[in-house]
């Protein structure tokens, strides 16, 4: 059964980022917006996670700034939504295609 929510660090280890930088995209992001308990602990869904994960696509892969980011998040949410997927499978087949060479030699 999955979680209906994920602790900063999960979200951080699911990412590969570092706990500064998810802060600060909620900073910088209003759509995102983690829920939060009375201690201020950040609880994030998987809306928040599908988002993030947009970001860090847009920023890392496509090279965009912030502003770009908030622009596209604004204008194009599907298909970033769809580039960023494609390039997960890509990502993945690219591991495969990695380990059969390894083999093969």
């Amino acid at each position: 059964m999955e979680k209906v929510y994920y602790s900063i660090s999960e979200v951080a280890a699911l990412l590969k980022m570092n706990l500064s930088n998810l802060r600060f995209y909620e900073k910088e992001f209003k759509q995102l917006k983690p829920k939060r308990n009375d201690k201020g602990t950040r609880f994030y869904s998987k809306d928040d996670i599908q988002l993030l994960k947009q970001i860090k696509y847009l920023i890392d892969d496509k090279k965009l700034t912030l502003d770009g980011v908030r622009q596209q998040l604004n204008e194009k949410k599907d298909a970033i939504q769809k580039q960023q997927e494609l390039v997960e499978r890509l990502k993945l087949i690219k591991t495969q295609l990695l380990g059969i060479v390894k083999e093969l030699n």
